[in-house]
Order: C-alpha cells, then structure tokens, then sequence
C-alpha cells in the first residue's frame, strides 16, 4: 500500500477524499530539558497512531526522572522475544492476548502518517517505532517497516524513523536504501544477562552483526545497553561486551541504563528472578537498583569507553538528576536513543 499525496506532487481530484479524510495534526507547547519552550506536535488525530511520549514531567527535583519528550509511531504493538523484565507485560496486562504482536489497521496507518508529513511544521522529527513493539517484528512477513513504511519517509523526507530493535533481520532496510531517513537502535547486554533473562531474543553476536551491515551500508547506528544487570561479574560481563561491540564496529551513539521495574510491570511478568537486585524505590518510574551500585556500573563503563576507545558519546536512560549529576554529564543537552 503506498501514499497517494506527496508533496512534492501537485492534488488531483481522486486526492480529495483522502484529504477530507485525513486526520488533524494537534500542537502543543512543550517545556524542554534546557528549559526553553517549544510548539510541537502532540498528536495526530486521536493519537492511536503518532503520539507524544511525555509521562515524564519536565524534572525539578533529584529523584526525578529524565527523559525528553520523543514521538511515538505506534504502528504496531507487542513482541515475540519475551525478555523477562519487559514493560510491555504491564501496558498490555488488560488484552486476552498479551503482548502477542498485532498490526494495526494499515490504512489508518497511512493516513496518520500523510497527515503529520504535510501538516508538520519545520521542525524535523525522529519518529519511535520501537516503544511498544520490536520495530522489526513483522519484517518478513507482510506489512511491515522495510516494505512499507521506510518508502513513505523517504518520499517526503522530512522526518526521520527510528528503529529499535533485538531483531538480526535487516534485510529489508539495507534494501530499502534509506540511509538519510532511517537510524537504527540495537538493544543489547552482556552475555550471561541476555541468555538469562532475554529469552527468545536473537544471540548478541547476531545483533552485532546486523549492526555492523547497516553501519558499514552509511545508516546511522546507535546501541543500547540497557538494562544493565548488577550480577555477580557484572564488570567482567559489561567491559567484554563492550570490546565485542568495539570489535564488530563503532555506534553513533550508546544509550546505557540499568534495571528497573514499574509496578504494573512486576506484578504482571512471569518471570521474577531479576527483581532480586530491585532496592531502591525513591525515583518516579518504579523500582530500581540502588544508586551507589547504579553509578559504579555507569562511572565503569563511562571510562572504559573514554579511556580505550576515546569514545563519548553516550546517554542515560530513564535516569535521576541526581544520577546525571554526579557522574558530571548534563542532562539538559541530552543525547539520548530517542532523540535527533
């Protein structure tokens, strides 16, 4: 299924329809994590399709979270990959099927996406497709990001897809030739951590090696490692798994965070194991591990990463002030995975 407005493309009149149609594009001001304000968009039509991200309030107080206010391109929800401490157990507790993946209406889908492209203002946007499904959950089998959707960003090139994914099957978008459009997010952890709790997700050296084939076809590349896990060789595991990724290629950026666990999902993932290293419950986005043992995990790979490989890059995620500020980054110019 393909667009039928560009615009770089003058309207007939079968388009007239499809404009009456179209859903509206809703704005909002936004407060921003430097303070500044900004018009952006909140939403596109009822916001089942494109929506902003923004439960998490601008943060004023040291146990508050960060985390900017990204879009997010709900095309798709759920996952196959049944990693134990997912969040998706939570926000799809109340569906008979879970968080069995399903595809939304593939019109629909269209139609949101030709109205936010032509009644976005100028500001350029990185749009999510990652936050509730694995972006590449249906590639190979119909509908799906490679086949379908890449084609329409790079019609109208004014905004930029992000994927983010556990999946190896690239295939489709190193096909889709869109290097301008599309950045590519890979989640991975340490050896032990994903064969322990990561359960049907691809092998970490089948994530890399995905992730390398986009790096060297020029896609712009970035990596999470999160959750971090503190088990017992927690050093060893994590400094390894750096020098892997290393090894295979060097990311754009790298996004780092460590467990944590809201209420909904605790309570509704099988799995518990990994809330043994849960003892901390004074931020806003549920439990955590404790702050001292956060920051040693950060501050080690920080400088690892600094001090080997003369790499910098990096962001938090869903992290505290006060955990920005004392490992001496500033959350304020922020770089994190969601962001442009």
């Amino acid at each position: 299924m393909q667009s039928k407005l560009f615009l770089d493309e003058g309207i007939n009149i079968g388009d007239i329809q499809l404009l009456l149609d179209m859903p509206s594009v809703k704005f909002e001001r936004y407060q921003l994590l430097d303070g500044n304000e900004k018009s952006l968009v909140q939403q596109v039509g009822d916001g089942s399709i494109i929506v902003r991200f923004d439960k998490t309030p601008p943060p004023s107080e040291k146990t508050d979270i960060v985390c900017p206010h990204f879009l997010e391109f709900k095309w798709a929800n759920g996952c196959n990959f049944d990693c134990a401490w997912c969040y998706l157990n939570g926000t799809f507790r109340f569906r008979r099927e879970k968080k069995t993946p399903y595809l939304k209406d593939k019109k629909r889908i269209i139609q949101h996406l030709d109205s936010f492209f032509i009644n976005s203002d100028g500001n350029q946007e990185l749009l999510n497709s990652g936050e509730l499904s694995d972006s590449l959950v249906f590639e190979g089998n119909g509908f799906s990001l490679g086949m379908d959707i890449i084609p329409l960003f790079k019609r109208y090139r004014k905004h930029k897809l992000l994927i983010l994914t556990k999946s190896a099957n690239v295939n489709n978008i190193l096909e889709s030739d869109s290097q301008d459009v599309v950045i590519a997010s890979f989640s991975v952890n340490a050896h032990s951590v994903a064969e322990r709790w990561e359960h049907k997700a691809p092998h970490l050296k089948k994530r890399l090696q995905a992730a390398k084939r986009l790096s060297e076809a020029g896609y712009e590349v970035r990596l999470r490692i999160d959750p971090m896990v503190p088990v017992d060789d927690w050093e060893k595991q994590y400094l390894l798994l750096i020098d892997d990724i290393f090894e295979s290629f060097t990311p754009d950026r790298i996004t780092i965070g460590s467990l944590r666990g809201l209420h909904s999902t605790i309570t509704h993932c099988s799995d518990r194991s990994w809330l043994q290293y849960l003892d901390d419950n004074t931020s806003n986005w549920g439990r955590k591990i404790n702050s001292k043992l956060r920051y040693e995990m950060y501050r080690t790979l920080i400088d690892y990463l600094m001090q080997k490989y003369d790499y910098s890059a990096v962001g938090l995620c869903k992290e505290t002030i006060e955990m920005w500020d004392l490992l001496k980054m500033d959350y304020r110019t922020i770089q994190c995975n969601c962001t442009l």
